[in-house]
């Protein structure tokens, strides 16, 4: 393994165990704008449901391919944990999205092309010796790349108060909550994953690269493809704006999150144990309405 930059580390010292966790989401009573007033920052909000569920199958089908070729038996564990909890992530998400095409929003043949977009360019392709061994280093180096987003993304959610101020929907509240919650508390998984089977620092580099630039157009395709999709006519006419003003106001993160986090994920010496607080997000998973049902 190449050791250049930040260092694989051992698990052996540590105590917190990832799992998944049993969570029950009710949907039945959402509005299809969960933010009131906020019809842009909702559909933001919606894209977790739509691509995050299709991204987070990917990650775990990579990291279980992974799997044989990890020694260390901690990080074996970790990342189990962290298959059991992306398959419950897209589980959960999955039913907020039917819950919002039953009442109005048709996204299900967009959703299908998303599926299609992310097998196409980050499946298995098939390959076998070297070339598979090549590939598997290749898109655990991107899937490192996306989490640190998510984690990043994951963390602003669970700590902002302005969703709550808003009067965003509990249910909806507590689904972006545990999922941010969750993405601090796994946020080294896959990276550990890379550098133990791979660890070079050029592939990082140009991996998380690749990474913002696929998720950023992603986003905002998938936004507006939503806004437009939307049906009601109180939803406003720009989209644009609604955008701006949303990120003004600190109700969505800001877009210019994609390349201010970028030169962070570079330093040779990053790690992500440096995001977020793993207290907080352990204390709300405590706590969540939906753990707790």
């Amino acid at each position: 393994m190449a050791d250049t930059g930040a260092k694989a580390r051992s698990y052996q010292d540590e105590e917190h165990a990832i799992q998944a966790r049993d969570v029950h989401f009710d949907f039945s009573s959402v509005p299809l704008h969960y933010i009131p007033g906020e019809v842009l920052a909702t559909h933001v909000t919606n894209v977790m449901h739509l691509v995050l569920p299709e991204g987070e199958r990917a990650m775990a089908a990579c990291l279980a391919e992974a799997l044989p070729f990890i020694d260390d038996e901690r990080l074996r564990e970790e990342v189990t944990g962290f298959i059991g909890q992306e398959s419950m992530h897209a589980s959960s998400h999955e039913g907020a999205r039917r819950h919002l095409q039953d009442i109005g929003l048709e996204v299900e043949s967009y959703v299908e092309k998303i599926a299609w977009l992310i097998d196409r360019v980050l499946g298995d392709h098939g390959l076998s010796g070297r070339a598979r061994q090549e590939w598997l280093k290749e898109r655990l180096g991107m899937f490192a790349g996306m989490e640190h987003f998510t984690a990043v993304i994951g963390e602003w959610m669970l700590e902002s108060q302005r969703l709550e101020e808003l009067g965003m929907d509990p249910t909806m509240l507590d689904l972006v909550r545990w999922h941010g919650a969750e993405e601090v508390e796994h946020r080294n998984v896959v990276f550990d994953a890379y550098m133990h089977l791979d660890g070079g620092y050029a592939r990082r580099m140009r991996t998380g690269l690749l990474a913002s630039g696929m998720l950023l157009p992603l986003f905002v395709i998938s936004t507006a493809y939503l806004y437009r999709k939307d049906r009601s006519a109180d939803k406003g006419r720009f989209w644009g704006l609604q955008f701006v003003s949303a990120t003004a106001r600190g109700v969505i993160p800001s877009f210019t999150t994609f390349f201010t986090e970028m030169p962070r994920y570079l330093r040779p010496g990053f790690h992500p144990s440096q995001l977020g607080s793993m207290d907080n997000a352990l204390r709300y998973l405590a706590h969540s309405p939906a753990a707790r049902a």
